[in-house]
């Protein structure tokens, strides 16, 4: 029995049946293939490798082999389906090969056609394997031809645009690309009908019998086409959002770091200034650990390191306030052994004990002492920097945190805040607590970060 036979056949046993008509059958068919392309689309673009086709415009052919492999098999199942189990809603020849020349090439248009012809030609459907190439060769070309953000506007709903871009087409004489996009198909559909037609045993084919089944035809197979076209746009339009999120967050934290950088090297340069006359020898080294440390941080340009090196670039640090201060400023480690692999924010340690020398050491008769304290808890790294400083009151603790001007003010702390929430949003905290006379302890608590590391390297 050919195609066209089981049709005919499958609507006679539905009128006979009592269950469905013949313009029933066919509407159903048609809403069926729509529903298969459209799942199949939808599975194709959550491979990694399928939304880089659909992305980048230059494509490798092992990227096409991909594509035509990954739609071109399904496809060739659903016409074995029909010449297997007789049921017609699985083959969508014309529209499978024209959707992919459209979107990677006349090439893989082609194979995707050669694939899906391929067992109607065994089946003794001889006109199936050329005309599906075909298919796939005439949108391959369109495709060549027209610009590419033109094939991705194709959408669904374009009928009801039609009369805009008919009256474009008349008034400014020029090409109007979703016409023919919409016209091509049709084109298809007509010559499928006509060899169809004439060759029956030789070409499967709906055979809609009224103007109102052959409208439903021709618009199933314009549907088939674009709601692909529409899920896979869709696909790409968020893809472009994630990095443009991914840009926008790396760009905040750039300059959120790099505003960290000016506020420690003005501190600084301060103090070798107020050492070049009565101690010029401490000057110049304080001069050479400074440039030693800015040569580091400029060779290491990444957002999150571990927590070892974190320290590494904070024992420099305190080796130009050791120079400054001298024995008045004591530092003590505490570090976990499990916690120096822990990637960490870089730069975010600095600013801690820079504010807890500023404000809490250097204004201290005697000095005093900074413990700097890391260990592993409930999965996560907790950092302490506790010092014994003159300790601030809750409106300057306010104050510290806020970045406000004021006796407890500065961009350090307020900094250390922004850049983690910006990070890990509501997944980490930072809590200050300090007595006056007492000092004061800064509490970091960051989960891990391989994913969010991932994502900005």
């Amino acid at each position: 029995m050919t195609g066209l036979e089981s049709d005919r056949y499958s609507q006679a046993v539905g009128q006979e049946g009592g269950h469905l008509s013949g313009q029933q059958l066919l509407f159903v068919t048609l809403i069926v293939r729509i529903a298969v392309v459209s799942v199949l689309a939808t599975m194709l673009v959550r491979y990694h490798r399928f939304r880089d086709l659909l992305i980048y415009e230059r494509r490798g052919w092992p990227m096409k082999f991909f594509f035509a492999f990954g739609l071109g098999l399904p496809l060739a199942a659903g016409v074995a389906a029909r010449l297997l189990l007789r049921y017609n809603g699985l083959d969508v020849t014309l529209e499978g090969a024209f959707l992919a020349g459209l979107v990677t090439g006349p090439w893989a248009g082609a194979m995707v056609g050669a694939m899906v012809g391929t067992p109607a030609l065994i089946a003794g459907e001889w006109a199936a394997l050329p005309f599906a190439i075909g298919c796939g060769f005439a949108a391959g070309g369109i495709r060549e031809a027209c610009p590419k953000e033109a094939i991705w506007k194709f959408s669904p709903f374009v009928f009801g645009d039609v009369h805009r871009y008919v009256w474009r087409l008349f008034r400014n004489f020029r090409v109007d690309w979703q016409v023919v996009l919409l016209a091509a198909p049709i084109a298809l559909q007509v010559l499928k009908q006509a060899i169809g037609r004439q060759w029956p045993t030789r070409m499967y084919l709906l055979d809609p019998t009224s103007p109102l089944q052959t409208a439903m035809v021709f618009l199933g197979t314009i549907l088939c086409i674009a709601t692909p076209i529409k899920i896979w746009n869709s696909a790409r339009i968020e893809h472009r959002l994630q990095e443009q999120e991914k840009l926008l967050m790396k760009a905040r934290i750039d300059a959120l770091s790099n505003q960290i950088n000016p506020h420690f090297l003005f501190n600084t340069l301060a103090s070798i200034s107020s050492l070049v006359r009565t101690k010029p020898e401490t000057a110049r080294t304080l001069i050479v650990k400074l440039s030693n440390m800015l040569r580091r941080r400029l060779r290491n340009q990444d957002h999150f390191v571990s927590l070892r090196e974190e320290l590494a670039s904070v024992d420099e640090y305190l080796d130009i306030e050791a120079v400054r201060f001298g024995q008045q400023l004591q530092i003590e480690q505490q570090v976990g052994p499990d916690t120096l692999d822990a990637l960490v924010p870089s730069m975010i340690l600095q600013p801690l004990i820079e504010n807890s020398i500023k404000h809490g050491i250097a204004p201290k008769v005697g000095g005093g002492r900074i413990i700097l304290r890391s260990l592993r808890a409930d999965g996560r790294t907790v950092i302490e920097v506790e010092d014994n400083g003159l300790g601030m009151s809750d409106e300057r603790l306010q104050q510290a945190l806020n970045g406000t001007t004021g006796p407890g003010g500065g961009i350090g702390l307020s900094n250390v805040c922004e850049r983690l929430r910006v990070i890990y949003g509501d997944h980490c905290s930072v809590r200050l607590t300090s007595e006056p006379g007492r000092g004061t302890i800064a509490r970091l608590e960051v989960p891990d970060v391989s994913t969010a590391a991932g994502a900005l390297r």
